[in-house]
């Protein structure tokens, strides 16, 4: 029997403990008594219903404390709790607008909890706002009228623009825009002597572009940092072009030989053609004489004289011939 009630007084003992923790758990006395100490009113019910509705209460009530403590007394605690709800960082939305009270930024909770919904970092934000961030642009090339490469890289100074932080372009857009306009300002300069003497006249323009419209950004300063000489691209663009030339010419004047080759081989093929002609012509010669003969046309003194004059036409032919071999 007295191993039974002690067994018994161990059990109660150890259900006394799970309801005492579940009671704290569910009824954070201790926390209260947090918000109590520093003056924010919440109710013991409120933190209860929190546990039910699967918002933490320490959340909540520490983001509370930290803005009664900076002086923030409009921030609700419905609001904070729906913030959270939907997803949102509560204690980022609140240091960024206990950062932006201290620093004089005109920061509401409304406009901070769309910044933090809208997938950016708001306390982040606010401080790049107090303290402006350098971004390094990555090598940008471009060419002058006179056709030298060069290889040009900036720091460009930002400040973030919280008006603009929902929905404003970010970073990889104000990148893109600066390359672009150094690539613009480069290009317009009729000599890259004119660039690497005045290196503050890629500033310049480029600023004078705003090209900070429209982004997350202010844009407060862009410094060049290092401008390096290329290749001369015009000299490569002549010899480029040159060389095409060249190979085009080459290509007519083979066309023209082709053309020349064709042409001797048809002017050879009709004198191979006139000459058989003559060959025919010729071997018809004696049938032509003694069709004469036959038909009294001829009379053998005439072919006599006939023969005497082709006689002296192959002797002048083989003197004629002779004198040219001489």
């Amino acid at each position: 029997m007295q191993d039974l009630q002690g067994f018994g007084t161990i059990g109660l003992f150890a259900i006394g403990i799970v309801v005492f923790i579940m009671f704290l758990y569910y009824v954070p006395v201790v926390l209260w008594v947090s918000a109590l100490v520093s003056n924010v009113r919440i109710s013991l019910l409120q933190l209860v219903l929190m546990r039910i509705r699967k918002v933490p209460p320490t959340v909540i009530v520490r983001a509370m404390i930290e803005a009664h403590k900076a002086g923030i007394v409009s921030l609700k605690r419905d609001d904070l709790e729906a913030h959270y709800l939907a997803g949102g960082h509560v204690e980022q939305v609140v240091h960024a607008l206990v950062s932006a009270s201290k620093a004089n930024i005109d920061l509401s909770f409304k406009m901070a909890t769309a910044i933090d919904l809208a997938g950016r970092d708001v306390f982040n934000a606010v401080q790049m706002s107090v303290n402006p961030k350098v971004i390094d642009t990555p090598p940008v090339t471009a060419v002058a009228k006179d056709g030298i490469q060069l290889i040009c890289k900036a720091r460009v100074t930002v400040r973030a623009n919280i008006k603009q932080l929902v929905g404003g372009a970010g970073e990889e857009t104000i990148l893109a825009r600066v390359g672009e306009g150094i690539v613009s300002s480069i290009g317009s300069s009729a000599s890259h002597k004119t660039v690497l003497e005045n290196p503050d006249f890629i500033s310049k323009v480029v600023l004078d572009k705003g090209l900070d419209a429209g982004t997350a950004f202010e844009i407060l300063s862009i410094d060049i940092a290092d401008i390096d000489i290329g290749k001369n691209i015009g000299a490569v663009l002549q010899t480029d072009q040159a060389e095409a030339d060249k190979k085009i010419a080459q290509a007519k004047a083979e066309e023209r030989r082709a053309m020349a080759v064709a042409l001797e081989q048809e002017m050879v093929a009709k004198a191979q053609e006139a000459k058989a002609k003559v060959i025919l012509a010729e071997a018809e010669i004696p049938m032509a004489i003694a069709e004469s003969f036959r038909s009294g046309n001829l009379g053998i003194m005439d072919y006599y004289k006939l023969r005497n004059i082709q006689a002296d036409t192959n002797m002048r032919d083989a003197i004629a011939g002779d004198g040219k071999k001489e």
